[in-house]
């Protein structure tokens, strides 16, 4: 797909004819230096945006053909996202929060399913906390557990680490690890840091709006060494 936009009297193309495929139960992370298409990819891919040229396929349904009401209700059901910063209603409690994507889609959310959300992310003894009561790693935690709470077909992530300390993001990264291990969840993430990177099966590198690249079983100092040369050639 191609995603280009509009910049003085010329253009500025973000994604440049690129190919990518994110397997069911995989776990990629996207690396790429500044402006390289990353954030631009994740929100195409997530339905966020339209492509300029192209197609996205999502769960065998195309993106591109639907509507805005069918990509609302796609995204709502089976796409779920988590960013840097954790979005919660600061006066809802862990447990309305997770419950809230099911009642903005006119659902009632069951009891039951809302904690067992809450008990696969370590948080089943929070769920009457509000986020001013939790720490950063737990309000990440229930952000992450609402965007599963409709069992999505892919989980995307922007930065989900970014905001936390470092013994913090390996709690976290440790269960996104263990949601595509245990669960076959789908998760794409975009990420600067070779550490986050290494929790992946693969890590896509991109620059000026394509793929360079890609390492498997990746580690953090072949990822840092992947990206210098990266960096180099740019």
């Amino acid at each position: 797909m191609t995603r280009s936009y509009p910049s003085g009297r010329g253009t500025v193309t973000a994604l440049d004819e690129m190919t990518a495929v994110f397997g069911h139960g995989t776990f990629t992370a996207v690396m790429g230096p500044s402006g390289s298409g990353k954030s631009t990819l994740l929100q195409c891919a997530a339905g966020l945006d339209r492509p300029t040229s192209g197609r996205v396929v999502v769960a065998g349904q195309d993106l591109t053909r639907l509507n805005d009401r069918q990509l609302t209700e796609l995204r709502r059901d089976r796409i779920g996202f988590v960013f840097q910063a954790f979005n919660l209603m600061p006066s809802l409690t862990a447990e309305q929060n997770v419950a809230l994507p099911l009642r903005l889609a006119g659902r009632r959310p069951d009891p039951h399913t809302i904690r067992q959300g809450l008990a696969a992310v370590g948080l089943a003894d929070r769920a009457g906390h509000r986020p001013s009561e939790l720490s950063g790693g737990q309000q990440q935690r229930v952000a992450i557990a609402r965007a599963l709470v409709t069992r999505p077909a892919v989980l995307f992530a922007d930065e989900p680490t970014g905001a936390l300390d470092a013994n913090t993001s390996r709690e976290v990264l440790h269960m996104l690890r263990t949601l595509v291990d245990r669960h076959a969840q789908t998760l794409v993430m975009v990420t600067h840091d070779p550490t986050a990177a290494a929790y992946a099966d693969r890590v896509l590198f991109l620059a000026d709006g394509r793929v360079r690249g890609e390492l498997t079983d990746p580690e953090a100092d072949s990822v840092v060494a992947r990206m210098m040369l990266l960096e180099a050639s740019c």
